[in-house]
């Protein structure tokens, strides 16, 4: 540790401590939160840290512990940081942290640095993790003995405390060193197309009515949808309202026998092998069978879901496009999924072409040479140990 904890529980310290953030370059922050009770996730610690005060070798400036928990304190002085454009806010792995930020009040940070994506794109692979980044980075051991405590509880141990505090005071050199790389080889722009996603809205809107598109399903029938599709919304609709998980409500499995058996009264509800007791009785059991109902006598039917595409009818490209990817990634010193998953492959292999891997960044790396494989405009011609692009005609 580079400075004894500090815990802020009133809003006045809190705005002074991100008064001293905004006259800085940029901030690290991360959050502890707990969700296997609840739908949202319960916001229990915020972390902060400010860059060091001189040079990289310094040992770093002020770091803070911010408690949400604490009674009367408010977090809009943390949120007009979010604000303050001037100073860079610096995650790592920055998507639940922000989908807790935007679900309390509707901000993101701007500007946005996530430096696990960052990571990816400067070579450091697929698990880019950030005990690997402390260790290979700031050259540090990361003690994570305080991972799954429970951090609703107050006071906050000791060892908690400086647990939650080196999750942003490594950070600071994992950001400097990344930030550097990335000055040096141009990439800014693609990890700011990264966070242009991850600070967009529909990132983290779930709408009920689109619940159902996620439940696996082996029968294509278009009533058996639109029961699905009733259950899963009302599903969604009951966890947002309650604040509970969905697998509380009722898990896939029992959706899926409910969407079979069509249950219509409280005797055939009881039948069910699936259904959680507490799910048999009262609001949810009443909740199931008027969306039961719903999907039964709906006239607006879903339509299936196409079947999933390439490996059947285009297994072939699809594998060479797997090559493709492989040896663009190698190359770039990018990790191969932040450029195209397994899908996007076989996607493209069966026609699609409005996909995240054709555009931006990624066209230039691996998507435009994606396009004319499939064309049959390039051939792949192993040379020795390596992948080599050979144009055809």
């Amino acid at each position: 540790m580079t400075a004894e904890p500090r815990i802020i529980t009133t809003t006045d310290d809190l705005a002074a401590f991100c008064e001293l953030a905004k006259a800085q370059p940029y901030v690290t922050l991360d959050t502890e939160f707990l969700r296997e009770r609840t739908y949202y996730s319960k916001l229990c610690l915020i972390q902060m840290a400010l860059p060091p005060a001189s040079g990289p070798k310094a040992q770093g400036g002020p770091a803070a512990l911010i408690d949400p928990l604490a009674e009367g304190l408010s977090l809009e002085p943390l949120y007009d940081l979010f604000r303050h454009t001037p100073t860079v806010k610096v995650f790592h792995a920055a998507r639940q942290d922000l989908e807790i930020f935007f679900h309390d009040a509707g901000v993101f940070p701007d500007p946005l640095f996530d430096t696990q994506v960052a990571a990816m794109v400067c070579g450091f692979g697929e698990q880019a993790g950030y005990e690997t980044l402390v260790k290979r980075i700031a050259k540090a051991p990361l003690d994570k003995s305080s991972r799954f405590t429970d951090w609703s509880r107050r006071p906050l141990t000791q060892a908690q405390a400086e647990y939650a505090l080196a999750d942003v005071t490594h950070l600071r050199a994992i950001y400097e060193y990344l930030s550097a790389q990335l000055d040096k080889t141009g990439r800014g722009p693609w990890v700011a197309e990264e966070a242009a996603v991850l600070v967009d809205p529909e990132t983290y809107i779930v709408r009920p009515a689109e619940a159902w598109e996620r439940v696996r399903t082996r029968s294509g029938s278009p009533r058996f949808l639109a029961v699905v599709r009733e259950l899963a919304r009302f599903r969604e609709d009951y966890a947002q309202s309650h604040d509970v998980p969905r697998s509380r409500v009722f898990k896939d499995d029992a959706l899926i026998e409910l969407a079979s058996t069509k249950p219509m009264t409280d005797e055939d509800l009881s039948k069910s092998r699936l259904l959680l007791r507490e799910a048999r009785r009262g609001e949810i059991a009443q909740g199931i069978l008027a969306a039961v109902k719903a999907g039964v006598e709906a006239s607006d039917l879903p339509k299936p879901a196409p079947e999933e595409p390439g490996r059947q009818g285009n297994g072939a490209l699809s594998e060479l496009l797997r090559v493709l990817l492989k040896a663009k990634a190698d190359a770039a010193g990018v990790a191969p999924r932040l450029i195209a998953s397994a899908s996007e492959l076989d996607a493209i292999a069966s026609g699609a072409r409005d996909l995240p891997a054709l555009s931006g960044w990624r066209a230039e790396v691996f998507g435009n040479d994606a396009l004319r494989l499939a064309q049959g405009r390039i051939a792949l011609s192993a040379s020795g140990g390596s992948i080599k692009v050979v144009a055809v005609g």
